[in-house]
């Protein structure tokens, strides 16, 4: 059963989306709510698990991590007469440390998959290298990214107009 979730814990989403350092004081004072409230609120979405965790967003350029590339793979369902199995695999490749995201997908391939690295030499070494090793996987596409207008991880949350004025 989903939590019910109302106008202000929207509203602290929202912020924390923004800002996960921001102050349950000053959280408190942009939603016009007791910080005892706030304090309530932020721990109930955490033990719920709505706020899985909180993390800082680095500048990957400024990293030398620089080079982004969306990988899809395709897999064989059996290795000889053991079946293989999807979620197993994507587990697996989400183990390898230059990738970011693993998506399990629909359509002509299988898994879909978001890796940052220093260069173009180094993606390909990971395909080559890494990716192609692990059992199961067939064969793999590569769209390199030459640019990114949007990279968030924000989820648009339905905040009505007064709020959403109040906490910008």
């Amino acid at each position: 059963m989903e939590p019910k979730l109302d106008e202000k814990d929207l509203a602290i989403l929202a912020l924390l989306q923004k800002n996960c350092k921001m102050t349950a004081r000053k959280i408190a004072q942009k939603i016009d709510s007791p910080i005892t409230t706030v304090f309530a609120k932020i721990k109930r979405m955490e033990q719920k698990k709505i706020i899985k965790e909180y993390k800082a967003i680095l500048d990957s350029k400024k990293l030398n991590f620089g080079t982004t590339a969306f990988i899809l793979a395709s897999f064989s369902y059996r290795n000889g007469e053991t079946p293989l199995s999807q979620r197993v695999l994507a587990e697996q490749i989400a183990k390898f440390p230059e990738v970011q995201e693993v998506h399990i997908i629909s359509g002509d391939w299988d898994i879909l998959l978001k890796v940052k690295e220093k260069d173009v030499d180094a993606i390909g070494n990971f395909v080559v290298d890494k990716l192609r090793t692990v059992k199961g996987i067939e064969k793999t596409l590569t769209c390199m990214v030459f640019g990114t207008q949007k990279e968030t991880t924000e989820i648009t949350l339905p905040l009505n107009k007064q709020l959403l004025k109040k906490i910008q």
